[in-house]
């Protein structure tokens, strides 16, 4: 038996046929519904047959515009917008797993956080936040990370212009950094390529 059926067997015995798992690419994918998020990541550490201690990695994903439903009981016309997915490693198992959740509410995504599960998320968290708004509840210190803290939204959001909202500059006469709304004009601009004629073509 390969390490990801053994892995695919204890999350099966743990969790029951019913979970959400699925293969691509020589990789598993637990769903979680958003209620469960932070029982299910509890047990996934603490099971000895899992024992998922460590979590590489935690990042927010927006789903708007896809192509399909997100998730089941989703529609093609109202498909769940925001989800949070972790990257787990057990060293003892020597393997990972990738773990997705759908956040409730578009307007105001709210999601358990996993800081007293693993306090390695602390920042990616808050990152999730800064980029998507999607809020931790119980994080210790949830507040934006990468973006000044004047900024407005949450630039990895799709509907996020690509511009910007607000431009920043220090003002001379007031001895200050201060904040304006854009004042780039959009505009789409087509690459000209030229080239010379027998390009590439060796002599």
């Amino acid at each position: 038996m390969t390490r990801l059926e053994t892995l695919k067997t204890n999350l099966i015995a743990q969790f029951g046929e019913t979970l959400n798992l699925t293969e691509s690419l020589g990789e598993l994918t637990l769903e979680v519904p958003a209620e469960q998020w932070a029982d299910v990541c509890l047990t996934l550490r603490d099971q000895p047959s899992l024992a998922f201690v460590s979590c590489i990695d935690l990042c927010g994903v927006d789903y708007s515009g896809w192509g399909a439903p997100t998730y089941p009981g989703a529609s093609a016309q109202f498909p769940q917008r925001f989800a949070v997915v972790v990257h787990l490693l057990s060293l003892v198992h020597n393997c990972r797993l990738r773990v997705r959740t759908f956040v409730p509410n578009d307007e105001f995504p709210v999601l358990v956080s996993l800081v007293h599960v693993w306090p390695s998320v602390n920042w990616f968290e808050r990152e999730a936040f800064d980029l998507y708004g999607i809020v931790f509840e119980g994080h210790p210190d949830l507040r934006r990370i990468l973006t000044d803290y004047g900024f407005i939204g949450h630039p990895f959001r799709k509907d996020f212009p690509i511009y910007g909202t607000v431009e920043m500059r220090y003002d001379t006469e007031q001895k200050r950094v201060v904040y304006q709304p854009v004042t780039i004009e959009p505009r789409e601009i087509t690459p000209r390529i030229v080239r010379e004629e027998g390009y590439g073509i060796e002599r």
